[in-house]
């Protein structure tokens, strides 16, 4: 018999945005926790749904070593890990829905490496054929945020994905390295995991579609992010973070979040909180200009951001 995988809670912090809550005002997000037939592969689901907007609003975002499926009415399809930071704009009235799946939780439903996605956005419907182009069509016709997570799951359920070993160990290696901040190298990630560097570079690929440089490096500067806006001086948090001095770290976080750490730090933190974004959403999608239709720029936007 099967075990069902143990439940995980889901992330409830906003890692990764630029000014985290300072679009709340503007939108709400809330996630999903998958069930327990998908939560081997699926993260969370995550909904956006934003209502008479006066104005457009950009979110950036820093992105993770993650796969998203995503359902918008402009914007259906798979997006592979973005190496560098990328934004949206919201219009109007709108909604979203997203899988965010597990480090290595999308192999299962590409059949190759998923470094074949990276820096990359695939249609659904082109993907996944008339199934694909079905869910879609079920997906922006569910008014219920939660009712279109169920639509999701059934869909990734009917794939019928093989239980993969081998993305339980990804998912705890890239758990080590966004938790434990004395990694900063490969070859520290390699030792605590059992294989040589090349060993774990090859997994990575295949699996998660970055390599371990690049996704401790990438944690890394989620976690100066937050540091930066607590006033934690640049020097020690260069020395900790493992950047060989200050400007180093400035480079970095200046390329993928568009601005440097003195700025960042200035930023308004607008909207406590709890504020916005802990309860479900009410309001469906609406009107012909929605967000996600900028997400056609992301793969020329995102190379300038990450240089």
């Amino acid at each position: 018999m099967t075990r069902s995988p143990r439940a995980r809670l889901v992330e409830t912090r906003r890692r990764g945005w630029v000014d985290p809550y300072g679009g709340l005002g503007a939108f709400d997000f809330i996630r999903h926790a998958p069930s327990p037939g998908v939560s081997a592969y699926v993260e969370h689901f995550w909904v956006v749904t934003w209502t008479d907007l006066a104005e457009p609003y950009e979110q950036r975002i820093v992105s993770h070593p993650t796969v998203n499926m995503i359902i918008g009415p402009d914007f259906h399809r798979i997006a592979g890990v973005i190496r560098g930071g990328f934004s949206y704009t919201m219009r109007g009235s709108g909604r979203v829905l997203g899988a965010r799946f597990r480090p290595g939780g999308f192999r299962p439903f590409l059949g190759g490496p998923v470094s074949e996605l990276t820096g990359h956005f695939a249609e659904i419907g082109e993907m996944y054929g008339t199934a694909g182009a079905a869910l879609v069509e079920q997906v922006l016709a569910e008014p219920r945020p939660r009712s279109a997570v169920a639509l999701t799951e059934a869909f990734l359920l009917g794939l019928e994905p093989e239980r993969d070993p081998l993305v339980e160990e990804v998912a705890a290696l890239v758990a080590t390295a966004e938790s434990d901040v004395s990694v900063t190298r490969v070859d520290e990630l390699a030792a605590g995991s059992g294989r040589s560097v090349r060993s774990l570079q090859r997994l990575f690929r295949d699996y998660v579609g970055v390599g371990p440089k690049w996704v401790i490096r990438r944690f890394r500067l989620h976690e100066a992010a937050e540091r930066v806006r607590q006033g934690l001086g640049l020097a020690a948090l260069a020395a900790e973070l493992g950047y060989t001095d200050q400007a180093h770290l400035t480079r970095d976080f200046t390329a993928a979040v568009g601005m440097p750490p003195a700025a960042y730090a200035r930023l308004g933190s607008g909207a406590r909180p709890g504020a916005h974004g802990e309860s479900p959403p009410q309001h469906g999608s609406s009107g012909p200009e929605n967000a996600f239709s900028a997400l056609d720029e992301f793969q020329m936007r995102h190379e300038e951001i990450m240089q």
